[in-house]
């Protein structure tokens, strides 16, 4: 087996690892996965960039790497790193996992952020743009609440980090 083939299934486990919190989206529809390294012995190396370097799921998003890697290609030397640099950004998120997190319940953020004006969110669940901040501290770091004023629902939505 090529080093290439062996990224290539990395990457095929990689996209059936889920976030422990969100778990319809997976690591790399997350923007998560910034590289994958592998050596001529069958080694891995997966580097991740955490959302944020504080998430508390790191711990449980290396172990549910390393298990899925050695369980379904049978590898035995998977290390799993977070990097500090380069920062995620929510312009990392793939264009399925935006549709995933609105099937969630979470509304993705914006595409592409603007320095003026307040940040628009529309509700997950109707596509009211007529929400408001309920809470700008979600239940995660990276999450906060809003209100819809047509379907009265409460929801959370990612909030927009840029590298801006």
């Amino acid at each position: 087996m090529m080093k290439t083939d062996l990224s290539k299934e990395v990457m095929e486990v990689l996209s059936t690892v889920k976030d422990p919190e969100i778990d319809s989206v997976s690591i790399i529809d997350l923007g998560m996965v910034e590289n994958v390294i592998c050596g001529d012995d069958k080694a891995v190396k997966v580097q991740l960039i955490p959302t944020f370097l504080g998430c508390p799921a790191l711990d449980i998003i290396a172990q549910n790497v390393q298990t899925a890697l050695e369980e379904s290609l049978q590898l035995k030397d998977v290390e799993v790193e977070f990097l500090k640099e380069p920062h995620w950004t929510s312009e990392r998120i793939t264009e399925l996992g935006r549709i995933r997190l609105k099937e969630f319940g979470i509304a993705p953020p914006p595409r592409k952020l603007s320095m003026i004006g307040p940040w628009e969110v529309n509700c997950p669940y109707c596509d009211s743009p007529y929400t408001t901040m309920e809470n700008i501290f979600g239940p995660t770091a990276c999450r906060s609440i809003l209100y819809c004023s047509s379907c009265k629902n409460p929801f959370e939505a990612m909030k927009p980090i840029s590298s801006i």
